[in-house]
């Protein structure tokens, strides 16, 4: 069977390629693709070329980002986090998988992928496959919401309504939280207030900060989740947050930190500011030993499986892989009525 994959040659040069297939070895599954998700926030930065990762080495010893030692970081080869496929082949020594079988999983915008049968989870019955893209953007999001050590009643400010966004905003009201959702595009808001938003704010219209002031008695936001990786929203979600309240600064943050200015509510209110991400043992501050990676996405895909969450409204565009340049393109522009987009193989 040929394969196919997704290439970046360089900022906003992207296309699909042939490749060779991988051969299955010991205890893996080969997986043929169905449906690919694109994350509008770390996938656009490696299309832009604003990733710290194409200019800078990650030293995993040391946790740090250093000068980068090889040369040009591109072309970066099958990219992509959101994927959905269905076993073709499994391994002899392989136990409790079969061809036919559906799976979800992290194996990039390719046709068909060879891994380690622990990395294809199996969907829950009754699931809508197309409905599976969504476990690791929902994983990114409920790693924001427990960051927040979020409690019944608490007014909570989550920014940005994006996918991850309203995904946080569905998540802290299922948590018990009274959600007021910030973003600058109707649309996004809309979606919001269906998915149970309290209140929505339009930031072109007015103070987001103001409006969780006045929301919660004068108090201002007992947490604030950042979901846009905007500097200003971050800034803005700091001045609405209560004396001595935690902002989770859970986006993708590009470049210098204009708009950030800690010296005024961050440094007069005493905030905690906090970072979730979704990688790594302990994903959500406070949470070691008992919430893992794994265990968070399995707990975003329980929650889709009964009904609680319901991530299809959120897919705008399903389109043809071999269409994957203007699916990049169409989400650089940033247009309010765009969420999901999905690649079909």
């Amino acid at each position: 069977m040929s394969n196919w994959v997704v290439s970046l040659a360089g900022p906003r040069h992207v296309r699909l390629e042939p490749c060779p297939a991988d051969r299955l070895g010991p205890g893996q599954v080969r997986v043929r693709t169905h449906y690919s998700g694109i994350s509008a926030g770390t996938e656009l930065t490696l299309y832009r070329g604003s990733n710290p990762r194409l200019r800078k080495d990650w030293d995993a010893g040391t946790r740090m980002f250093v000068p980068r030692q090889a040369g040009s970081a591109y072309p970066v080869v099958g990219f992509g986090y959101e994927e959905v496929g269905e076993i073709v082949e499994v391994a002899p020594d392989v136990a409790g998988r079969r061809p036919g079988q559906l799976v979800w999983g992290i194996w990039g915008h390719r046709a068909e992928a060879v891994l380690p049968a622990a990395a294809a989870h199996s969907l829950p019955p009754g699931i809508d496959p197309l409905a599976a893209v969504f476990a690791r953007p929902g994983a990114i999001a409920l790693t924001a919401v427990l960051a927040g050590d979020l409690h019944l009643g608490d007014w909570v400010g989550v920014f940005g309504q994006g996918v991850i966004g309203l995904l946080g905003t569905r998540l802290a009201v299922l948590s018990g939280a009274r959600v007021v959702a910030v973003d600058r595009m109707p649309g996004r808001l809309a979606h919001a207030t269906g998915l149970g938003a309290r209140r929505t704010v339009d930031a072109a219209a007015e103070s987001p900060a103001a409006a969780l002031r006045a929301e919660s008695g004068g108090r201002g936001a007992d947490v604030c989740l950042e979901l846009s990786g905007s500097y200003p929203a971050l800034h803005e979600a700091i001045r609405a947050t209560a004396h001595a309240g935690r902002v989770v600064a859970a986006g993708f943050y590009q470049g210098c930190a204009h708009g950030l200015e800690l010296g005024e509510e961050f440094h007069h209110n005493r905030i905690q500011l906090v970072a979730a991400q979704v990688s790594g043992p302990d994903p959500a501050p406070g949470t070691a030993g008992r919430w893992s990676g794994t265990r968070i996405a399995d707990t975003f895909m329980d929650l889709v499986a009964e009904g609680s969450v319901d991530p299809l409204p959120l897919v705008s565009h399903v389109v043809d892989a071999g269409a994957v340049a203007d699916a990049l393109a169409l989400l650089d522009r940033g247009d309010g009525d765009v969420l999901q987009v999905v690649l079909r193989f």
